[in-house]
């Protein structure tokens, strides 16, 4: 077993006193049937906003996955290469998996995207922001479930980064006072194209 502090930055990672994080797949051995590890793959960073975040996609899927002879994994690799590993933040009719890291001090954009999003923090605190005003302060293990809702996120450390793993599921479209509240990206967010799944 290896200790958080023996694990080096991956590929592009700006947080260099976080773990360098690893996706692991599991599978099967095609003639006993038993389960396997399938791939060990680092994690590859890409940098934004001024090198102040950076984000990273574990994995993707559609539903309901097609995982007979790898399809799953063959459907993630085809479309990591298509988008040079930088996708929209949410696939449409699946998921995405993805890590966030936060700088000392910063704060992302105002956002919001057509999906229902499993925040969990990893390191470290972040404040999540409403376009509200209403903040909250999350801990080591808290999650938030984004609900297509405007929002923004706060590493409230001067000194130390923050990270957070999201689950991003596609989602219906949602109307509210009869106004379509669909993907806003904001600022910060330029080489990240647009969902598409709010078209």
């Amino acid at each position: 077993m290896s200790s958080s502090s023996d694990r080096k930055p991956t590929p592009n990672q700006l947080s260099t006193h976080l773990p360098g994080p690893t996706a692991y797949l599991t599978g099967h051995n095609d003639k006993s049937g038993e389960a396997i590890i399938h791939s060990a793959r680092p994690i590859e960073w890409h940098r934004y906003d001024d090198d102040k975040m950076a984000m990273a996609v574990a994995y993707t899927t559609s539903f309901p996955p097609d995982l007979n002879e790898d399809a799953d994994v063959k459907a993630h690799d085809s479309k990591m290469e298509a988008s040079g590993g930088k996708l929209g933040l949410v696939s449409g009719g699946g998921t995405v998996l993805r890590y966030v890291d936060f700088g000392p001090g910063y704060t992302c954009m105002m956002h919001r995207t057509q999906s229902v999003d499993y925040g969990i923090v990893l390191e470290g605190q972040i404040v999540s922001i409403l376009d509200s005003g209403e903040e909250q302060l999350m801990g080591r293990g808290d999650v938030m479930v984004q609900r297509a809702t405007m929002h923004a996120w706060r590493n409230p450390s001067d000194t130390k980064w923050a990270r957070m793993i999201f689950c991003l599921q596609d989602s219906k479209a949602l109307f509210v006072a009869g106004k379509r509240f669909g993907e806003d990206l904001g600022r910060g967010t330029e080489g990240i194209p647009a969902s598409g799944n709010d078209a």
